[in-house]
């Protein structure tokens, strides 16, 4: 039997999304995603302040055996044009290293804990910004009679400069609020212990959280916390 493979190349432009509907409804989902998380409000644009393109990122998702599992899109900002100091200021956001996710990983198997991973959906869409930034409205989504305003973001979008670090003080100061301590030799690296003598280890790698404990219950809560 003769057999064919399809090579699935993603879109290029919105010109070419917006002519079939699943990218259609992925354009859709990603907005209404923002919209969920008071990302951002639609304001008169500014005339002191500069405004940021954003642009469709498109890619299509495939199964282990090549077949389509979803098509998604991103939003993103054009954060090259960004100015430091105007629209910008940290940007460092620390990441897990690759031997504290090993020791971790080795610790669990030898106290037979269990190891679990959670993933965060569109995380930096959680990083509140200290900075006011202003971003035109996505192309094919412009509010009718309010084409010259502007969206004023409350939140990161993926592609500025400042998004991973909005997101890293956002999640730190979450579990310091939950009772975490945090490792004084690995800022991505947090602790939690119970009067029972019961603990709950956490690493933090952008968003990927990987997490074990001596007690079910405890992880169980903390899950549920974090949902």
């Amino acid at each position: 039997m003769a057999q064919c493979n399809m090579c699935i190349v993603k879109c290029e432009s919105y010109e070419e999304a917006a002519l079939d509907e699943s990218w259609k409804n992925a354009m859709k989902s990603e907005l209404e995603m923002i919209e969920k998380n008071n990302t951002w409000e639609l304001v008169d644009s500014p005339f002191d302040k500069p405004i940021i393109g954003v642009k469709w990122v498109y890619k299509t998702k495939l199964n282990l055996d090549g077949s389509v599992q979803k098509n998604k899109v991103r939003l993103g900002a054009k954060g090259y044009s960004q100015k430091p100091g105007i629209d910008y200021n940290e940007t460092f956001a620390p990441v897990a290293r690759l031997d504290t996710i090993r020791t971790l990983i080795a610790l669990a198997a030898q106290k037979e804990w269990n190891l679990y991973q959670l993933d965060v959906k569109s995380i930096f869409l959680n990083g509140v910004l200290k900075e006011e930034v202003y971003v035109e409205q996505p192309q094919g989504f412009v509010k009718e009679n309010e084409e010259t305003k502007v969206y004023k973001l409350n939140k990161a979008l993926y592609g500025l400069k400042q998004a991973p670090r909005a997101w890293y003080d956002e999640i730190d100061s979450y579990f310091i609020k939950a009772g975490f301590k945090k490792s004084s030799s690995e800022a991505t690296l947090y602790v939690k212990s119970s009067e029972a003598s019961s603990i709950i280890i956490v690493s933090l790698y952008m968003d990927d959280i990987v997490h074990t404990g001596s007690c079910p219950k405890l992880l169980e809560e903390y899950k549920n916390d974090m949902m």
